[in-house]
């Protein structure tokens, strides 16, 4: 039986790496060995590079995207892509593939490079007039600015993020005036852009879903408690900080409503593969605001969509396997068309 070359590629240029080379060897061990030749590529700004079990790395032929092992050319049937933010969350490879012709298991170049920024993703959301969205600003950091204008615009507290930028590495939470422009200057240290946003109280409810055969399956809703004052890197990814709740413990109502309201922004944004959608349900007065996309969601053993997956009664191999074999079909359906 043949075997599908595929290329897990993990890593990146950003500082979720750490996190993205997690995901990875969570993903390399739930791909059905039987089906799979999984070659693991890790990207950085130094290489793009697939070291074998004999420790010698091979560098990646960029011309077309194979590797040479002992004299033998590999091409890829498929390519799962495991980075968490640039080059891999947001567009970047996704176009290179697409040049190449080559199949992969994340949403398409327009939607993740559109996803990916926060603020041009809520302009976009909040066009589309399905769920709520939060007071934003958008600053620039090749643009003059003022933080009494920006005060003015804007109710505290505010949260202040990198647009382009995941894990809430450079998220502040502003409480006061004075506080603001320290926070903007954290968040242009990991970004030339910053999204400061209207703080909505609330509790945090966020859901996985996924497309196969023209049908979205959307998973069990969570609930993230933090001890911390959000949810940020350290609440992420340090356990016992933060808890997660699946299935989240709200009312059928509210999950009926995450979930359709999931599955109604994936379609409309045109989102493929796997991706997780943030929300926060503001309980006074019943509203759910957008919180953001992650078309890359964590896969680490303890990150929401695999919890959720385990929830839905399904592994991850399955629904790992069916994320491949989606991609390879819809490039044989290209084809015939």
């Amino acid at each position: 039986m043949y075997k599908q070359q595929i290329a897990l590629v993990a890593g990146g240029y950003s500082g979720e790496y750490v996190i993205s080379v997690q995901s990875a060897a969570v993903i390399e061990k739930h791909l059905d060995s039987s089906r799979y030749d999984v070659y693991k590529i890790v990207i950085t700004r130094e290489g793009w590079t697939h070291t074998g079990a004999d420790g010698v790395p091979v560098e990646v032929d960029k011309n077309d995207f194979s590797l040479t092992i002992n004299g033998k050319k590999i091409r890829f049937d498929a390519v799962f892509i495991g980075i968490h933010g640039t080059p891999g969350e947001d567009g970047r490879l996704q176009g290179y593939f697409e040049m190449l012709d080559i199949p992969y298991t994340s949403c398409g170049m327009v939607t993740s490079a559109l996803t990916f920024n926060k603020s041009y993703c809520n302009k976009i959301v909040a066009a589309l007039d399905v769920v709520n969205v939060s007071r934003s600003v958008h600053v620039f950091k090749t643009q003059p600015y003022d933080v009494g204008a920006l005060l003015q615009q804007l109710r505290l507290p505010v949260f202040v993020k990198p647009a382009e930028g995941g894990s809430s590495i450079g998220m502040s939470k502003v409480n006061q005036p004075e506080e603001l422009q320290p926070a903007i200057d954290k968040a242009f240290r990991e970004d030339s852009q910053v999204l400061i946003e209207e703080f909505i109280k609330g509790r945090e409810l966020t859901c996985g879903l996924y497309k196969v055969n023209g049908a979205i399956t959307v998973l069990p809703i969570t609930e993230v408690v933090s001890s911390k004052e959000f949810f940020d890197y350290e609440a992420k990814y340090t356990p016992g900080v933060s808890q997660e709740i699946t299935p989240a413990p709200v009312p059928d109502e509210i999950t009926q409503r995450v979930q359709e309201t999931a599955a109604t922004l994936y379609d409309k944004l045109n989102c493929k593969g796997l991706a997780r959608i943030d929300f926060i349900w503001e309980e006074a007065s019943g509203k759910l605001f957008f919180l953001e996309v992650n078309t890359m969601p964590g896969q680490s053993e303890n990150s929401l969509v695999p919890q959720q997956i385990r929830a839905s009664g399904r592994t991850q191999q399955e629904v790992y396997g069916m994320l491949i074999e989606e991609c390879i079909r819809q490039k044989a359906e290209s084809a015939h068309k």
